[in-house]
């Protein structure tokens, strides 16, 4: 995909991830980059840094759950600057609690912010695509999109959700000449995941290691955009060992019983799948012998 000469919009673009890609989006020769955000001040800064790149931008601070708003702020857009070309979807919060703990205003926030003002400006936007018949829309999900945590339930049922959707949205927008794309990244350092309490033996990659994988991700036409080996490894184990990626995940997550009885769980079940391998082959053996 060449981006020289496109015009992108992407969203949470005042800090972590969104900031990245669109500085990686300012390097890579995108005529006009709109940023979207709620905090104005940081925008600004944002842009300011990219403008040093030589790219053009247009700050807009806007709460994407003000779907009225959002619907203003869009047709605004296109008739003072025209068509976008490229939509980055990576606005979003979240909260970690258990799920017995959870807070119904944390969760109408996570499910309004990273579902539904998603929802509402990918819907604005596609439209106008769709008559212009050229666009490629990238939305963020997340590796607990395809592996949920323990501790972050409703944010990974919100990450399951935007991948469903991308999923859904790319059969039905392929015939209007519009791609679109699901970027997964693994744990990120990034603003939001600093509050958060960190997995153990995860070890986070930075927002530009993610912005980089996306722009190798479109120039390859790839769908779902993985990030990090730790991805790669996870959804591996989930269709092949998913045993393996339970006990895992129980290691992992950030609690303060002590581990004890995981690690025996883990050995055992280890155990028992090199027990299983080593009988498979014994078959295997003893039938090439015959």
């Amino acid at each position: 995909m060449n981006i020289q000469g496109k015009v992108a919009l992407i969203t949470g673009a005042s800090r972590g991830i969104g900031k990245a890609i669109a500085l990686e989006l300012a390097q890579q020769g995108v005529k006009r980059l709109i940023l979207v955000a709620r905090d104005h001040h940081k925008l600004a800064q944002v842009a300011q840094e990219i403008e040093e790149i030589g790219t053009e931008t247009i700050i807009i601070a806007l709460d994407l759950t003000q779907s009225v708003n959002v619907n203003i702020a869009i047709a605004q857009l296109w008739r003072n600057y025209g068509p976008v070309h490229i939509l980055v979807n990576c606005a979003g919060v979240a909260y970690q609690n258990s799920f017995l703990q959870s807070k119904l205003p944390q969760v109408q926030e996570e499910l309004s912010v990273n579902l539904l003002g998603m929802y509402n400006l990918t819907s604005l936007i596609a439209r106008r695509m769709v008559s212009q018949r050229e666009g490629t829309i990238v939305n963020v999900s997340s590796l607990m999109g395809k592996v949920a945590a323990p501790t972050m339930a409703t944010y990974s049922a919100t990450k399951f959700a935007i991948l469903g959707f991308t999923q859904a949205l790319r059969r039905e927008l392929a015939e209007h000449n519009i791609r679109v794309v699901a970027l997964l990244p693994t744990l990120t350092d990034t603003d939001m995941v600093r509050d958060l309490k960190l997995f153990r033996g995860v070890t986070p990659m930075t927002p530009q290691q993610v912005a980089q994988a996306l722009m190798i991700g479109l120039q390859k036409n790839t769908s779902e955009i993985l990030v990090g080996w730790q991805s790669h490894l996870a959804v591996w184990s989930q269709n092949f060992a998913p045993w393996l990626l339970e006990v895992v995940l129980k290691l992992a997550a950030p609690r303060k019983q002590p581990q004890i009885s995981l690690i025996k769980s883990l050995t055992a079940k280890i155990q028992q799948f090199s027990n299983w391998l080593f009988s498979k082959n014994k078959v295997a053996f003893v039938s090439d012998r015959k």
